[in-house]
């Protein structure tokens, strides 16, 4: 037993049932989920939403691989092996922080894009974080998504629950109208 979709398409915490009367807000206190679920139930993200959250993700990705081969270029006209260093040192920071991604997504529900866009990931059970281990398993498990021509990111456009094949695997939900932060240092952050 956990939150429960009503026929209005938003979710509902297990306390409020249908036709009764709506459920408190939960305090801070009440956990990790506490912030994330208004009364009256989160609705869930809609696949847009989840695409510019990864694009915006992705952009910061892409601006980093972009310092890293100005670098490359830099050192190589000092020496090819300089070149090489770099391009390897830059992917490997570049792995690293889509690990982090990863993390960020399981500690604490956002990825930087997600911070941006005011989305959160959290369990479909208790609507409670996953954990930093099992966000970095949920990032791995995005594989599934693509085994089949790329088809189940696009699962969310048919999915009652709008979860893609991972956040099937990993019993997550990715919910909207969550806080949106501002971009800075603090996106970046557990």
């Amino acid at each position: 037993p956990g939150w429960w979709q009503a026929s209005d398409g938003k979710w509902y915490p297990p306390e409020q049932t249908p036709g009764g009367t709506p459920a408190a807000a939960p305090t801070v206190g009440a956990g990790a989920f506490a912030n994330a679920a208004p009364a009256g139930g989160a609705p869930l993200a809609e696949w847009v939403q989840r695409v510019v959250a990864w694009l915006i993700d992705g952009a910061i990705i892409f601006a980093l691989y972009i310092v890293i081969w100005i670098l490359a270029l830099v050192f190589g006209a000092i020496s090819d092996a300089l070149a090489v260093l770099v391009l390897f040192l830059g992917y490997a920071v570049a792995v690293a922080y889509s690990f982090w991604i990863y993390y960020l997504n399981g500690a604490t529900g956002q990825s930087p894009g997600k911070a941006l866009t005011g989305l959160k990931v959290v369990s479909e059970a208790d609507g409670s974080l996953i954990g930093g281990g099992m966000g970095i398993v949920r990032g791995l498990a995005h594989f599934l998504d693509s085994l089949v021509c790329g088809i189940g990111y696009f699962l969310p456009l048919f999915d009652a629950k709008k979860q893609t094949i991972s956040d099937k695997v990993m019993k997550t939900v990715v919910l909207a109208n969550q806080e949106k932060k501002s971009f800075g240092p603090d996106i970046f952050k557990p």
